[in-house]
């Protein structure tokens, strides 16, 4: 377990370009995932080690297994578009969530992380943006990687905010408490009044990225097909949410954090979603929350590797 004072060093923003990194991700549930990735494997600041595809549940999907060789497929698609290669980058994760608590779904994914995180000379940053299933049973596979990564998460809402009710954390709620008790270095990204900071729309999409690389039409593309046909261009605009675990080592000057105790979610997967919450306890052990995004610095940093002009 590390001390108070090696947890702190260990959540400050990662220097010593490039990072090693893990990027954790529902890819095929929304249109975000794909920012990130990109994004992730762009920045110079970033040495993506692997792509490990998580487990997802709503109408973009048939099962958990489902979203998860979808989102494994859209990783493949993403790498073709920028020319890189899949042997050893992207993995296959968790087929269900955690059946119980402390009940690890063992899968490519986790183990490949134990592996990176054990092997790491220094701290792994752990870059989650669906649910922590993959991460928490890695947790619970072998233990003493907690003290050998960073996991940067999006997850729940404000602490403030009146529920828990953000879909990363609610998928899997047990997988979400292993992260939260599991003593591991966390940097949370809270959705609600936080990332939700992170907007866009289609005109300033096709301004910035169409017709001027195949990933940037593929992107522009993918979000107009989710925006409503009777808004795209009127009063509709989009959160690119998870590009904000990605700017936590490329753009850290955009995010602003605070240092509170870990929370304890209180609950368990039966529980109504209005009736789980978070408990505050100071004796917990630190970790940080974003509590401000300067939206516009991540964006143009975003478009600018997109488009073949970031450094």
């Amino acid at each position: 377990m590390l001390t108070d004072s090696e947890r702190v060093t260990r959540l400050q923003a990662p220097t010593g370009y490039p990072v090693a990194a893990v990027l954790d991700t529902d890819t095929y549930n929304e249109v975000d995932d794909q920012f990130a990735l990109a994004y992730a494997l762009l920045s110079p600041r970033v040495d993506l080690k692997a792509v490990l595809a998580a487990p997802y549940y709503n109408n973009r999907s048939e099962s958990p297994a489902d979203g998860m060789e979808k989102s494994y497929q859209e990783i493949l698609k993403i790498l073709d578009f920028l020319k890189q290669p899949v042997d050893g980058m992207a993995w296959r994760g968790s087929p269900n969530y955690l059946p119980a608590p402390k009940t690890p779904v063992d899968s490519p994914a986790a183990r490949r992380l134990i592996e990176l995180a054990l092997a790491a000379e220094q701290p792994l940053q752990v870059l989650s943006i669906g649910c922590a299933t993959n991460i928490a049973s890695a947790l619970l596979l072998e233990p003493a990687i907690a003290d050998k990564i960073v996991v940067v998460w999006l997850g729940g809402h404000d602490r403030d905010w009146p529920d828990t009710n953000e879909f990363n954390l609610m998928q899997d709620v047990y997988a979400s408490q292993v992260l939260f008790d599991s003593g591991v270095p966390l940097v949370r990204f809270p959705c609600a009044r936080v990332t939700e900071l992170l907007l866009t729309t289609l005109p300033e999409l096709e301004t910035c990225l169409a017709g001027r690389s195949a990933l940037g039409d593929y992107l522009v593309e993918t979000v107009s097909g989710y925006a409503p046909q009777d808004e795209r261009r009127f009063g509709w605009s989009k959160v690119i949410w998870d590009i904000i675990a990605v700017a936590w080592i490329d753009c850290p000057e955009a995010l602003t954090l605070s240092w509170v105790p870990t929370p304890r979610l209180v609950g368990d997967a039966s529980t109504p979603k209005h009736e789980l919450c978070f408990n505050h306890d100071f004796r917990r052990p630190l970790c940080r929350e974003g509590v401000h995004v300067r939206r516009d610095l991540v964006f143009r940093r975003v478009f600018q590797l997109i488009n073949g002009s970031g450094k």
